[in-house]
C-alpha cells in the first residue's frame, strides 16, 4: 500500500475515532456512560477538547503510516492537524451572540451580511450578460 494512502486512511481513522469520542454516544450509549464515569478533572478535559484527544488518538496509526523516528515525528502531528481540519471543515465553528435576536448560534459564515437591504437585494432586472429577463 503506497505511504499517502496510509497517510490518508490514518487520518481519516484518527478524526473517525476522535470525532467517536467527543460528539457521539456510540452503540447502546457505550460512549456517552464512558465519558461520564471520567468525571471532572485532567481525563474529562481530555476528552471535552477535540485538539488535544487527536494529538492522542493519532500515535497508534504512526506506526501505521511508518518512516523512521523523525518521519514518525512529523507524521504524528500531521496526522492530528489533518484531524483537526477535517472537523473543523466538515462541522464548522459556531458563534454565540449576545442580544435581542432569536438567534443564538450561527455559522461563521453567516456572520458576513450586506449593510444595507439594498445591497442583499440582487438586481433582477436584467439577465445574463445585461439581457432583460
Amino acid at each position: 500500500m503506497p505511504v499517502w494512502l496510509r497517510f490518508a486512511l490514518a487520518a481519516l481513522a484518527v478524526w473517525r475515532i476522535t470525532h467517536l469520542l467527543i460528539h457521539e454516544d456510540g452503540p447502546w450509549k457505550i460512549i456517552a456512560r464512558f465519558r461520564d464515569k471520567l468525571g471532572a478533572g485532567f481525563w474529562r478535559g481530555l476528552i471535552g477538547c477535540f485538539k488535544c484527544l487527536s494529538i492522542w488518538i493519532a500515535v497508534p496509526f504512526v506506526f501505521f503510516v511508518g518512516g523512521d523516528w523523525v518521519e514518525k515525528i512529523v507524521v504524528w502531528l500531521a496526522l492530528s492537524g489533518s484531524a483537526i481540519l477535517l472537523e473543523e471543515q466538515l462541522t464548522g465553528p459556531l458563534l454565540v451572540e449576545e442580544g435581542e435576536s432569536d438567534e443564538l448560534l450561527r455559522r461563521r459564515d453567516d456572520e458576513f451580511r450586506p449593510e444595507t437591504e439594498e445591497a442583499a437585494e440582487p438586481d433582477l432586472g436584467s439577465g445574463p450578460r445585461g439581457l432583460p429577463r
